[in-house]
């Protein structure tokens, strides 16, 4: 970068950081620092939603989600406006009456301290686990594009933000996020203005996705069938997105700590109910436009260069490796694929037909098809082969003009900062309420309890930190890997909730053991599916999950009530 760049990076950052720790004034106890004394408006609870679950995780991968794989990936988040009403009429007036800090505590008013305790300890491992690779993801792409080094990068990700978490707690999450927000937004605007403002001739948005529709990847509907009828291992269509999406976001806003910590910061119940469902309409849209980025990206790299690989580091390695040779051809035919599209488009005028648009198709398939080589020379090489997650960073990097990619850059902070700073204040209340006090038994006096809150979110945040540092070769798309974890455990807490809320008479005893099977047999599916034995798409893992407990649990009450 150059040095307007970093002066645009630190001042960012500086500001926001400063605004965190500004408003971080609240009282100095439970409810001030994890539920912000309950004093959040509707919309403030809306954006604090939107702000946890789209991470920097979001902005990076979903672009480069789209220009691979097209727009499939949106269908993923169909589910959801459902989901948020299914909470509101069932979850948020149950968590309101009780005025809980963390939704595991009504397991227990339901159930007893055993199942409330395994569900928050699922809902633990899972979110310590995922907020560490939503450190890491960032951190090595931008170690990767800008030449850092990947253990300070982490440090500096996962650090900063610890400053105001500690020290502000949940009004200051909720506060920068609203800042952070608009600044990211600003910035991707300005991203998507430059690649349709540099297509060539009077090309306007409207032709990039004519472009991008004729590269086959303006595919915002597909069915999941086949001539083989439908098929299971197919990650992203309309049914698995509205099944398998619904019980997936119902878990995820239903009963994971750090959703539910946002809009249990409502000044009122209706107020909690609106953010929520307002973040159901307005996600869908969000996630269709930063996935729209993508697209954009294939149709600009009709017009521009564009890289072979985007992990220029992993090409840097191979360049001084034994297979030089065989990259140097691979490259001549990608060159020779640009070429021919230059002298494709030199024929047309403002900009191209139909009939040339058939024709940058059948190139881009090619142009596929050398990306496919190189991907099998850097894996012989022992290098990560998948480029999907540093296709966005590369265009900021590659064509941005100076003091935009300082911009782009501080929004892939901006972004991690949001999701990672919940995370770790929702890691850190339900640790405090669902294991520390109840371990201590003793009453402290609020003064106390606040300190401790603070010293378990530097905690969890040192925690994420060290999972950064030994993540890697995480998944085909970081965004993938994360909705892969969660799914893994989203479904059994889920159903251990569903249990709770609609059938009256399972017990203590009968759910608890329900949850065990049934995280068994998700956990075992999901290996299957790894080794290809079986073929299902990771959304369904939340519908096995939540449908197990429901079915061991009945039969589980059922083989109690009889012995007894």
């Amino acid at each position: 970068m150059n040095q307007p760049d970093w002066i645009v990076l630190i001042i960012t950052l500086t500001a926001i950081i400063g605004y965190g720790v500004y408003k971080s004034r609240t009282s100095r106890n439970l409810d001030g620092y994890f539920l912000s004394n309950r004093s959040m408006p509707w919309w403030m609870v809306m954006l604090s939603i939107m702000g946890t679950q789209a991470s920097a995780v979001t902005f990076l991968a979903a672009p480069g989600q789209a220009y691979t794989d097209g727009m499939r990936f949106v269908q993923y988040y169909f589910g959801l406006p459902l989901a948020a009403i299914v909470i509101c009429i069932t979850f948020v007036p149950v968590f309101r009456r009780l005025k809980i800090y963390t939704a595991y505590e009504f397991l227990e008013t339901r159930f007893d301290g055993k199942t409330r305790s395994l569900t928050s300890f699922l809902f633990l491992l899972q979110r310590g686990l995922s907020t560490g690779i939503s450190i890491y993801a960032p951190s090595i792409i931008l170690s990767t594009i800008l030449d850092w080094n990947i253990y300070w990068t982490n440090l500096f990700m996962g650090g900063l933000l610890i400053v105001y978490t500690v020290t502000g707690g949940a009004r200051a999450v909720a506060n920068t996020q609203k800042l952070q927000l608009i600044v990211i937004f600003t910035g991707l605007f300005i991203a998507g203005y430059y690649m349709v403002s540099n297509l060539p001739g009077n090309m306007g948005f409207s032709d990039a996705l004519e472009v991008g529709g004729k590269l086959g990847k303006m595919n915002v509907i597909t069915t999941g069938f086949t001539e083989n009828g439908f098929d299971w291992g197919d990650r992203y269509n309309i049914i698995s997105g509205v099944i398998g999406g619904f019980f997936l976001l119902l878990s995820y806003f239903g009963t994971d700590q750090s959703q539910v910590g946002r809009y249990l910061t409502a000044r009122t119940e209706s107020e909690s109910k609106i953010g929520l469902l307002m973040n159901g309409v307005v996600k869908i849209p969000m996630q269709f436009l930063i996935l729209l980025l993508g697209v954009l990206v294939l149709a600009f790299y009709q017009f521009h260069k564009a890289p072979a690989f985007f992990n220029q580091k992993e090409i840097s390695r191979l360049e001084n490796s034994q297979y030089k040779d065989s990259l140097a051809t691979i490259q001549l035919k990608m060159d020779g694929i640009q070429q021919e599209r230059e002298q494709l488009l030199s024929n047309y005028g403002d900009k191209p037909d139909a009939a040339a648009l058939d024709k940058l198709a059948i190139l881009q398939k090619s142009a596929d098809s050398v990306r496919v080589s190189i991907k099998e020379l850097v894996k012989l090489n022992g290098g990560d082969n998948n480029d999907t997650n540093y296709i966005f960073i590369r265009f900021v990097v590659d064509y941005l003009p100076v003091g935009i990619v300082g911009l782009l850059i501080a929004i892939i902070f901006l972004a991690s900062w949001g999701s990672i700073a919940a995370a770790l204040n929702s890691l850190a209340s339900s640790t405090v309420i669902d294991f520390h006090k109840r371990i201590r038994k003793r009453p402290e006096d609020h003064e106390h309890d606040y300190r401790i809150s603070r010293w378990y979110s530097l905690g969890w945040g040192l925690f994420c930190i060290c999972v950064a540092m030994f993540a890697s070769n995480i998944g085909n798309s970081l965004i993938e890997a994360v909705n892969i974890l969660g799914s893994l455990f989203y479904g059994t807490i889920l159903g251990v909730f569903l249990v709770a809320f609609y059938m009256k008479k399972i017990q203590g005893t009968a759910v608890f053991i329900g949850a065990l099977l049934a995280e068994v047999l998700v956990v075992t599916m999901f290996i299957l599916n790894e080794h290809e034995i079986i073929r299902l798409g990771f959304l369904w893992l939340n519908v096995v999950g939540a449908l197990g407990v429901m079915l061991f649990s009945w039969i589980v009450q059922r083989i109690v009530r009889r012995g007894a």
